[in-house]
């Protein structure tokens, strides 16, 4: 959800991301998290990015907020990635680490 400021409309928030803005929080579905009273009307992105566990970054060139999906559990906490070990084409060992201060694009392929 691309964001001019830190301040959202609730019934955008809900057409955008399916959470409505109800007087006992933030529900989807039968899921409600408590949200503190008196915004005004309008949602604090960043509370709503750190109690539903949403991805809140800031781009300083354009000033455009994104706020991400939930987490659910699924979502990276880190861009760390752990040491990968695997052969090389020549068969060889190769050490993710190696690639350490780089920026890595890892692509995979499963015929499944």
């Amino acid at each position: 959800m691309l964001l001019d400021s830190l301040t959202v409309d609730p019934r955008e928030f809900e057409t955008r991301t399916g959470w409505q803005a109800k007087p006992e929080g933030l529900c989807k579905g039968d899921r409600c998290v408590p949200m503190p009273s008196g915004t005004g009307g309008a949602l604090d992105v960043e509370m709503v990015a750190q109690r539903l566990g949403m991805p809140l970054l800031h781009d300083e060139v354009t000033g455009v907020w994104v706020l991400g999906p939930e987490g659910g559990g699924r979502a990276l906490t880190t861009a760390v990635a752990p040491d990968l070990q695997l052969p090389d084409v020549h068969g060889e060992t190769f050490s993710l680490s190696s690639l350490r201060g780089r920026k890595v694009l890892i692509a995979s392929w499963a015929s499944y």
